[in-house]
């Protein structure tokens, strides 16, 4: 397993690219409403992309036909864009999204309740986050990769939720998926050490019932086996000799306190 090390020059890159992730997520979370299509926020999302000057990360890559991944309610990931998918009041909408920011790319997922949810959603989307963050707490320089595999796990599933394990986060760089994968459960080994330079993208996919999942005929819609809720929260990160340093933060989720979570 080759783990790519960055330059100061090519975390700088990444820095630039996760902030301008950060922006088109920050907008496009303002805009969803009731009545818009899957493909409106697409559109929406690969022109912000396009207008600070990066290119969409996603399009066309392995012949993924969209910019922003969109999936709804029991959509896990990968949800291809359509002008047919209606969102509506008490959805609960994840965004996948990636920028190209001169060959460097950034990586992240949110979760976005449309109006009034239900409390049950309400609890998953932010524990989904919050896993996110209690793996940030072993995101530090000498510890291994499977301890955030094991905080992500051990704290999503300490409220009965199947933790996804067919998919994973991954190393990120000049390549959108580069080494290591980055599983959400505890592992039987401790997983390569982490040092500073790594940068990651961490991804936690947390379904309200069973873990298990299954493509769609399209075979890049994975939605939940038993039908129930799913929520996506992901961001890039960089390894330093301190906290990490999460490059794809929202300039809310710091004002929220995002940062005072791990």
């Amino acid at each position: 397993m080759k783990i790519t090390v960055k330059s100061a020059e090519e975390i700088e890159l990444m820095r630039h690219a996760g902030k301008i992730l950060a922006m088109v997520h920050q907008e496009l979370a303002k805009v969803i409403k009731p009545g818009m299509s899957t493909l409106d926020i697409d559109r929406l999302g690969e022109e912000m992309i396009r207008s600070y000057g990066c290119e969409p990360s996603f399009k066309n890559y392995c012949g993924y036909p969209a910019s922003i991944c969109v999936s709804v309610n029991e959509e896990v990931v990968h949800g291809i864009p359509t002008d047919k998918r209606i969102i509506k009041e008490g959805d609960i909408v994840s965004l996948d999204a990636g920028v190209i920011y001169k060959k460097y790319h950034s990586d992240a997922a949110r979760t976005i309740g449309v109006g009034e949810i239900s409390k049950e959603a309400e609890l998953l989307i932010e524990r989904t986050r919050q896993s996110f963050f209690e793996g940030m707490k072993m995101a530090v320089a000498g510890r291994h990769l499977h301890d955030i595999s094991r905080a992500i796990g051990d704290y999503a599933e300490s409220f009965g939720y199947g933790v996804v394990r067919d998919l994973c986060g991954h190393g990120i760089g000049s390549h959108l998926h580069e080494e290591p994968e980055i599983p959400n459960f505890r592992q039987w080994k401790r997983g390569p050490r982490l040092c500073p330079g790594m940068t990651l993208a961490v991804e936690p996919m947390i379904n309200i019932g069973t873990p298990d999942v299954l493509w769609m005929d399209d075979e890049w819609t994975v939605i939940t086996e038993d039908r129930s809720l799913s929520a996506h929260y992901e961001n890039t990160i960089l390894i330093t000799e301190g906290k990490p340093e999460i490059l794809s933060l929202t300039e809310e989720e710091k004002a929220a306190g995002y940062l005072d979570l791990f």
